[in-house]
């Protein structure tokens, strides 16, 4: 079964704003066995709506459009609907009480004409009720394929496709079932993985397919499996990975299901109910950032130091000043150092420390561009770990970031 998603809005196409909504669909569709044919993005104007929404007729079972819903003038995706389908707009009650409903209780502005045309919608379309907002969404058929319009918003958007559109789907349609499986890999670049294991990908069934992932200093090795008995791909997939394991056992770190690093890393402080601090330097609290974006975070996470001058980490951190001059600011020794100090400041039971030269200049060190070194201290002692993260500033913080995430899963998993 296929879909395409049409993303409607200048704003994408000028650059404005970065598509996610289509991530996220496509990601819930994949769930139960819907695989995206295409990702459409096209601007706010009736002709060019209407061709897409032709052109999708013609290749894919399921339709699903984001955005050109609202108020506003350069909303026109119910008149784009009403001409691919030879309708005309009705106003619906439902929908004009919920937004009436909106405005009496949460919206201080008052209720106008233009918002009460939001309840207006294709005869022919059945309606999604929006909880979270005035326009609603729309399901409507042609030639067999569903047509689904939701508003752009993204967490409107997404209650809608988790309570409604996702549902709907699932018990209009016959599925096949996709299964994946990714096995993370560190330290060996793509092409050195692929020609190590090439004899065991030739090898792989039909209907059992490999990609390869590289981001940041890993790999990730997604196996996918598509088909009608559940059971068997269970199997294949199983039988698959128990071969490619001793092939790549050196490198392999874990596997990853819907989980990222730091949602790993997250579950399992949590589990073990230990506490965790962080002091950076030149990833500039980057490592929190990304923690503290999970909620829950505050179950496990008490607070960062973002030391990025040399007089921080000597005022804040209380790092030793001769160890510095002695060993440089970028060094196992001050990296260290963070790491115990923020433990012991901040009263938690592990600390991940980072310090570096991600450049473009070498500041207060004499380190190389992309030196940098991870510390973590834990209830049984501290040390440092040294890595080349390269020469490209952006690229140099994130790998740090992954690679202090990785580290902290490492002890933690150790208690």
């Amino acid at each position: 079964m296929l879909a395409e998603i049409i993303t409607i809005g200048d704003e994408i196409l000028i650059g404005q704003i970065v598509d996610t909504n289509s991530a996220f669909i496509a990601k819930e569709l994949n769930k139960i066995g819907v695989s995206v044919f295409q990702i459409t993005s096209v601007q706010d104007d009736n002709a060019h709506i209407v061709k897409a929404l032709g052109e999708a007729r013609e290749r894919v079972d399921v339709v699903i459009v984001t955005g050109g819903l609202g108020p506003t003038k350069d909303d026109v995706t119910k008149n784009a609907f009403c001409d691919f389908f030879q309708d005309t707009l009705v106003q619906n009650v439902e929908v004009l009480a919920h937004i009436e409903h909106l405005f009496a209780n949460y919206i201080s502005t008052p209720i106008s004409d233009i918002n009460r045309q939001q309840a207006w919608v294709p005869s022919k379309a059945e309606v999604l009720h929006n909880a979270n907002g005035t326009a609603p969404g729309m399901w409507m058929q042609s030639n067999g394929v569903a047509f689904i319009s939701l508003p752009g918003v993204p967490f409107e958007m997404k209650n809608l496709i988790k309570h409604q559109v996702i549902p709907m789907i699932a018990e209009r349609y016959e599925r096949p079932y996709i299964l994946h499986r990714t096995l993370v890999t560190y330290g060996l670049g793509e092409s050195a993985i692929a020609e190590r294991i090439a004899s065991w990908e030739e090898d792989l069934p039909p209907f059992l397919k490999l990609a390869y992932l590289p981001n940041l200093g890993k790999v990730r090795l997604r196996l996918t499996a598509k088909g009608a008995d559940k059971k068997m791909l269970d199997e294949a997939i199983e039988q698959a990975s128990e071969k490619l394991y001793p092939l790549i056992g050196d490198i392999l770190y874990g596997t990853e299901n819907e989980e990222t690093l730091e949602e790993v890393v997250a579950r399992l402080f949590t589990q073990k109910q230990r506490t965790l601090a962080t002091a950076e330097s030149f990833t500039g609290g980057k490592i929190a950032q990304q923690l503290t974006s999970i909620p829950g975070a505050s179950a496990y996470f008490k607070g960062s130091v973002v030391s990025y001058a040399t007089e921080a980490k000597i005022e804040l951190l209380g790092v030793s000043r001769e160890v510095i001059q002695k060993h440089s600011v970028v060094s196992a020794e001050v990296a260290k150092m963070m790491a115990e100090n923020a433990r012991n400041l901040l009263k938690t039971h592990f600390a991940v420390a980072t310090t570096g030269n991600a450049g473009p200049t070498k500041g207060d060190s004499d380190a190389e561009i992309g030196t940098t070194y991870i510390g973590i201290a834990t209830p049984e002692g501290a040390f440092a770990e040294k890595f080349n993260m390269g020469n490209h500033r952006e690229r140099i913080v994130q790998k740090a970031v992954h690679k202090a995430l990785e580290l902290l899963q490492k002890e933690i998993i150790k208690i």
